[in-house]
């Protein structure tokens, strides 16, 4: 199979979350990945838009978010880029979950989510452009953990 790239932009606001996991569906969907790696990539990409739109850009509308699906024989990425304020990796702390629950605290888990779902996630910055790259691997050797399709 070559490489096949395919790109959407919407407007920074959740009203086009839905869009968003539409397309990543129909592409994960003919790129034959198994349904529960489909619902994997919808949530990843729904929680790294919310997190641009909620944190990079503030939630102001005005901006917009790049999302391009690439998809190669040994794997199908999702790299979604902004013109927001950066994420810092490594100032990245997991959620104690337990302690979340406990306050009931909505919110939080987003990277985790994402981490938890995809078999690697990505930033970086160049310029003024951030980019998370979502990406699950077909051979089961490249797996975190040993995850299933």
């Amino acid at each position: 199979m070559a490489r096949s790239t395919y790109t959407l932009t919407i407007p920074s606001s959740t009203r086009f979350l839905e869009d968003a996991r539409q397309f990543v569906e129909t592409h994960a969907q003919e790129a034959e990945f198994a349904d529960t790696a489909v619902e994997q990539f919808k949530i990843a990409v729904d929680e790294a838009c919310t997190n641009i739109i909620e944190h990079a850009y503030k939630g102001n509308e005005d901006h917009h978010i790049d999302i391009t699906i690439i998809i190669d024989t040994d794997r199908f990425t999702v790299r979604i880029r902004d013109e927001g304020e950066s994420f810092d990796p490594t100032s990245y702390k997991e959620p104690n979950l337990m302690e979340l629950a406990k306050k009931r605290r909505a919110g939080g888990f987003g990277v985790h989510i994402m981490r938890r779902l995809m078999d690697r996630v990505e930033y970086r910055t160049r310029g003024n452009v951030n980019e998370v790259r979502l990406t699950k691997f077909r051979n089961a050797e490249h797996r975190r953990n040993g995850d299933q399709a």
